[in-house]
């Protein structure tokens, strides 16, 4: 079942009962592999597990039920998980191309799920594979006439929909919705139509007219016959690829084509690299990706390296770098302090541990006001860590005075990365390209930015909406190549 080359012992899929193309559930058997390879691979033994490519099934029903909670998503527990590796150390799960045959092992969900979770694991590889949707929460649909203040559209062949009350309900195995917003991109460039941004769409007062084609009261003159539509909603339950307290993690020449949230969503972790990572579309049937940014990373540290990537199509930006402000919600006594995670998209995960500096930020005008160091911290609202909004601080040095009760905020300056992004080509996104706030170094060079609809680069720190820390320090910014940004307006950007 195992080979040894190298210093690595080798595992094959197949030998696990993992095979591509059977439209099968292949939940279980990936499990299985994963607790034997865990097992037997003890003491910084190097492993990997050899995946055939091709497609891949999960399905609801039959996945893995975890509770995570997961920086900037919905924290709707319990998730369904396809893949989750847990507490590995120096385990590569990788592609084996077959001849003819596809490049990449591709994740197909067939429902609302979390395709892939690396939870506590150290020196940990993906190589080669991929994460899909079998039926994407974004509904695709082609304008084919646009007159008297009504608009007629055919609905891509992927969708499943029905008119209920004249309304159009688009569902799958586990949910169901009415867009209620949408993108729009031009049919021949999939760029997003110039100053459109976010539009309304034409899902009530509805009536199928043919076979997939609606017609629907819905005046926009911008939607000519050709355009494209990507209705959606703000729902965004998990990512792609999800990886939380994990040091030294790679991905390479992976890829994720579709995900209901982030294609890649890091937190709290150590040491990440992406080399020739894709958001990316598939073929040329869908003109989106993801339903948030393309990657994701929340109150990290050590490096963070994206190189030689494609990000397009994506709801969001193509990377988000940044930490996550506690506010001062009461002051106990001199030395301590409870400090509440604000975003309802944003608690119930590790924030920082004793010995761990911090400083404090006047939420009205972003001013600094004087620093400490953490000697213990515990959930406050609950028992246990996960799902908690409130922890009690206590620092080492007194807190200054005008540290008040709901007018401050706290930034953990442990947990902020430096940053190399380069080689890397963005285009055809909603809202923005790249966002940077760290006080850690930050290099971006020898990228392309094409059509970002917002600005390509945004520098920016928060501690009202958001709560995503600031500020830059030390950003080189050279080599790049900008086209036409700031064709839409969003969130920053105006």
């Amino acid at each position: 079942m195992a080979s040894c080359g190298g210093g690595e012992k080798v595992y094959y899929a197949r030998d696990f009962g993992i095979v591509p193309g059977t439209g099968e559930d292949m939940t279980e058997e990936f499990a299985k592999a994963f607790e034997i390879i865990k097992a037997e691979c003890k003491d910084g033994v190097k492993a990997a597990l050899v995946v055939d490519c091709g497609d891949y099934d999960f399905y609801p029903d039959s996945a893995l039920v975890r509770e995570y909670y997961v920086s900037n998503h919905d924290q709707d527990n319990p998730k369904r998980v396809a893949i989750a590796l847990e507490g590995m150390k120096n385990f590569t799960l990788k592609n084996r191309p077959t001849h003819g045959g596809s490049e990449y092992v591709n994740l197909m969900m067939n429902g609302r799920m979390l395709p892939v979770a690396m939870v506590d694991c150290e020196n940990c590889t993906l190589d080669g594979i991929a994460a899909d949707t079998r039926v994407p929460q974004i509904t695709q649909v082609e304008v084919l006439e646009n007159a008297g203040g009504y608009i007629t559209y055919r609905i891509a062949p992927y969708v499943n929909y029905r008119i209920d009350n004249g309304r159009l309900v688009v569902y799958g195995s586990n949910w169901e919705f009415v867009p209620s917003w949408g993108i729009a991109f031009e049919g021949d460039t999939k760029h997003i139509i110039y100053t459109t941004s976010d539009i309304g769409v034409g899902t009530s007062g509805v009536e199928e007219i043919a076979p997939r084609v609606i017609r629907a009261p819905w005046n926009d003159a911008r939607l000519v016959p050709g355009s494209v539509i990507a209705m959606r909603s703000y729902a965004r339950p998990t990512p792609g690829i999800f990886v939380t307290e994990c040091k030294n993690t790679t991905l390479l020449n992976s890829w994720v084509f579709y995900a209901e949230g982030m294609g890649l969503l890091a937190q709290m972790s150590e040491n990440i690299t992406l080399d020739g990572f894709r958001v990316s579309l598939r073929d040329n049937e869908r003109y989106f990706t993801t339903q948030a940014d393309a990657t994701h990373f929340s109150g990290c540290k050590g490096k963070i390296i994206s190189v030689n990537g494609l990000y397009e199509g994506m709801m969001d930006d193509a990377i988000n770098v940044h930490g996550t402000y506690l506010r001062v919600v009461q002051r106990l006594d001199d030395n301590t302090l409870v400090g509440r995670y604000m975003h309802g998209q944003a608690y119930g995960f590790y924030w920082g541990g004793a010995g761990d500096s911090v400083q404090f930020v006047r939420s009205d005008v972003m001013e600094i006001t004087g620093g400490n160091r953490i000697v213990e911290i515990a959930p406050h609202d609950k028992e246990l860590l996960a799902g908690c909004k409130e922890f009690k601080i206590k620092f080492e040095k007194p807190l200054p005075d005008d540290i008040a009760n709901g007018k401050y905020g706290i930034e953990n300056l442990e947990w902020t990365p430096e940053v190399y992004f380069a080689g890397n080509t963005i285009r055809n996104n909603r809202a923005r390209g790249a966002l940077f706030s760290t006080p850690k170094s930050t290099l971006v060079e020898d990228n392309l930015f094409d059509h970002t609809s917002g600005t390509a680069i945004l520098l920016c720190g928060d501690c009202n909406g958001w709560f995503e820390t600031g500020a830059c320090r030390d950003v080189l910014i050279r080599n790049n190549r900008f086209v036409n940004a700031l064709t839409n307006m969003f969130q920053f950007t105006d």
